[in-house]
């Protein structure tokens, strides 16, 4: 069956502008954004408000059949996620979620809930997908796929002023601990762990602003799309 949509998978460790940069490139390219990172969140959120530990797929696992995701674009055009018909954009953006939101990433059948949803959005549309597995798992055959990445205090610095710019204070020290334990974490899980896909382009931003980065992308992007 031939291919009717174009897909742009963009992978790379915690805090390296994934989202801030894939949602640009969408918007340039005229595709449809899909943040993965905010589905697990929404799945780590579920379980934080549970009260389970998230590393415990004994405990995660029998809540998934509770859990109802709808990702939805607002008049904002941001991706917008619901857990059972609440909007809960917002508060997966706080920091103890990402912890939780690292540790449902991991347990098998948390990826395999969502993958059929991942893949179904690049069936019906032109996306640009970021996440940690998406050139590897979930869109192997992706046209374009990028692996962002930048040096870890880069990456601790954009995440902490983002936390900043939300009202959240959040020491330095501690952003960059929890980041580098994180990377620790998504490198050596067992379950789709992240890696540079093999036929992927390296983008190192560690010394490039958001708009010489965006250019960046968006020229990897049009040279292998032929545009």
């Amino acid at each position: 069956m031939t291919k009717q949509h174009r897909s742009i998978a963009i992978d790379g460790p915690s805090g390296a502008g994934k989202s801030t940069l894939a949602r640009r490139l969408a918007e340039t390219l005229g595709y449809l954004y899909v943040d993965t990172g905010a589905i697990y969140r929404t799945v780590g959120l579920y379980a934080f408000r549970a009260g389970v530990n998230p590393a415990d797929g004994g405990a995660v696992i029998p809540l998934l059949k509770e859990i109802q995701i709808r990702l939805a674009y607002g008049a904002d055009g941001l991706q917008h996620m619901y857990l059972n018909g609440e909007d809960v954009t917002g508060e997966i953006r706080h920091h103890e979620i990402s912890a939780y939101a690292s540790a449902v990433s991991a347990i098998p059948e948390v990826r395999a809930f969502l993958l059929a949803q991942q893949r179904a959005l690049a069936e019906e549309h032109d996306v640009v997908m970021d996440g940690r597995d998406i050139g590897t798992v979930v869109l192997p055959d992706a046209d374009v796929k990028i692996f962002l990445t930048a040096a870890p205090e880069a990456r601790a610095r954009r995440r902490w002023l983002e936390l900043r710019e939300r009202g959240q204070e959040t020491p330095f020290d501690t952003v960059l601990r929890d980041l580098l334990e994180r990377d620790e974490r998504d490198t050596k899980r067992a379950a789709a762990p992240l890696r540079q896909a093999e036929d992927a382009v390296l983008a190192d931003t560690t010394e490039k602003d958001l708009e010489q980065s965006l250019a960046l992308l968006t020229q990897i992007a049009k040279e292998h799309l032929g545009a």
